[in-house]
């Protein structure tokens, strides 16, 4: 049986679950000429000197941040995330562009060496051409600003697939990079189907792909990606764990990990998920991270009284809401939360379950959304030992008053990515972003993302005799 072809996609407010707009899918015929034209701007773009290109890198933090309004209030009503973190995603991209236009210049020089026999080494860092970004809604500005920025920096072309519930955004995006001074051409949104999408995969003038998404739609892409011998970047999900150890001070502890838990809806790869608290303080932090969450309120996203959005999609809140009934009974215990609330758009409250052991949804898999799974952990060792029992190695955190002992705990007994110590996880333009395992490889930010998608070349010289 064959399913009928959609002609368009049509994005949804999740406060009321009215329609926003359409777009309509690009042919075949368009989609080749965007890309044949993305590869023709590559080949003027990558002449630039990297101060060049690092001046229209720089334009273009200015220009989101002139647009910040309204690019921030689409992004809300695509997805609904609140306002106010809509612009502070907004000025994470252009603190993104800031770096990478200060540090691409000195991350680009060509490196030397003396080799034997009096011969001379030149390793230069050359672009590759198209690389093409498959992209999730859940940051619409700043999962596709962390690619493009680092892979236009060093003189790449762009090409970006949205998720479909935030086209707009992404449309939004291609508009103001332009109008910043970026080339014609040189970044485009192809609003494609999923079989258009392989075939953007194989296309010869596209040089390497970054995906960020689940971990089940990763391995699909790095079997494709793989297939066609291309660089790829794989950003994937994860369930954190964040430790609470036994002098912790659990004020600050619960106040970051009902933010680490409920940012941005909990809709956050790097989200802390799992909350493993050392049995010596395990009840007085359940008591207080039960209450804080039970307070939280939830609203309409553009108000600044509310702390939770709706979810961004209905069908994303009844998956979620089945894992919360599988890991029910399982042996789950729900202790604040759990329901779906009546009335229009996709809420879910703030919800924590208790007794979470190895086989719940809540412990194995992943849950995007404002839901907590609290664990106890005998001591300290066994908190490392649950926090490592994951098929996922994205972020995690560790609470103690002794930070450098936890900076040391977090270097030798976290099979993690990134590490948070008395905080919750947000990207950090300096700092390197990814993780291991089925969380996925290659690495953004810190200068590490500029260098992901460039050819590495060793130019080797005789000398003088």
């Amino acid at each position: 049986m064959t399913t009928e072809k959609k002609e368009k996609i049509t994005t949804i407010n999740p406060l009321n679950g009215k329609e926003i707009k359409s777009y309509e899918y690009m042919s075949a015929d368009k989609l080749n000429n965007v890309i044949q034209k993305c590869h023709e701007a590559f080949l003027e773009w990558k002449q630039e000197e990297v101060s060049e290109r690092a001046t229209v890198i720089k334009a273009i933090g200015k220009a989101l941040m002139d647009n910040k309004k309204e690019l921030a209030s689409l992004m809300t009503d695509e997805m609904g995330k609140l306002l106010t973190q809509s612009y502070q995603e907004i000025e994470l991209c252009a603190a993104i562009c800031e770096y990478s236009a200060e540090k691409a210049p000195s991350e680009f020089e060509d490196i030397e060496r003396e080799l034997e026999d009096g011969e001379r080494g030149i390793i230069s860092f050359s672009p590759l051409g198209v690389i093409y970004g498959i992209q999730p809604w859940n940051y619409p500005v700043y999962q596709v600003m962390r690619y493009a920025i680092a892979s236009l920096v060093a003189g790449n072309g762009v090409l970006m697939k949205h998720a479909s519930n935030v086209t707009g955004t992404g449309a939004m995006l291609e508009k103001i990079l332009h109008e910043a001074g970026l080339p014609a051409h040189l970044f485009s949104q192809l609003i494609i189907d999923h079989d258009q999408s392989d075939e953007v995969i194989k296309h010869k003038l596209v040089r390497g792909v970054t995906f960020t998404g689940s971990s089940d739609a990763g391995q699909s892409i790095g079997e494709k990606t793989g297939a066609a011998l291309k660089k790829s970047v794989l950003e994937l999900g994860s369930n954190d764990a964040y430790i609470v150890l036994e002098d912790a001070d659990l004020k600050v502890a619960v106040e970051m990990c009902v933010k680490g838990r409920v940012y941005n809806n909990g809709e956050t790869c790097i989200a802390a998920k799992r909350f493993i608290v050392v049995d010596s303080v395990y009840e007085p932090f359940k008591k207080a991270f039960v209450e804080a969450m039970s307070n939280l309120k939830m609203g309409d996203p553009n108000s600044e009284d509310s702390d939770l959005g709706p979810m961004a999609r209905k069908d994303l809140r009844e998956t979620m809401h089945e894992q919360v009934l599988k890991s029910v009974e399982k042996g789950a215990v729900i202790l604040c939360g759990g329901k779906i609330p009546e009335g229009e758009g996709y809420f879910y409250p703030a919800t924590v379950l208790g007794s979470v052991k190895t086989g719940q949804p809540a412990y194995e898999e992943e849950i995007f959304g404002p839901v907590a799974a609290l664990i106890k952990a005998k001591d300290e060792t066994d908190a490392f030992r649950i926090a490592n029992d994951s098929r996922f190695g994205l972020g995690g955190g560790i609470f103690s008053k002794d930070e450098k002992r936890a900076a040391k705990l977090a270097a030798n007994h976290f099979d993690t990515g990134m590490i948070f110590i008395n905080t919750f996880g947000l990207a950090k333009p300096a700092m390197p972003f990814g993780g291991v395992k089925d969380s996925g490889f290659g690495r953004e930010h810190g200068g590490f993302g500029m260098k992901e998608f460039v050819n590495v070349k060793s130019i080797v010289l005789a000398g003088s005799e």
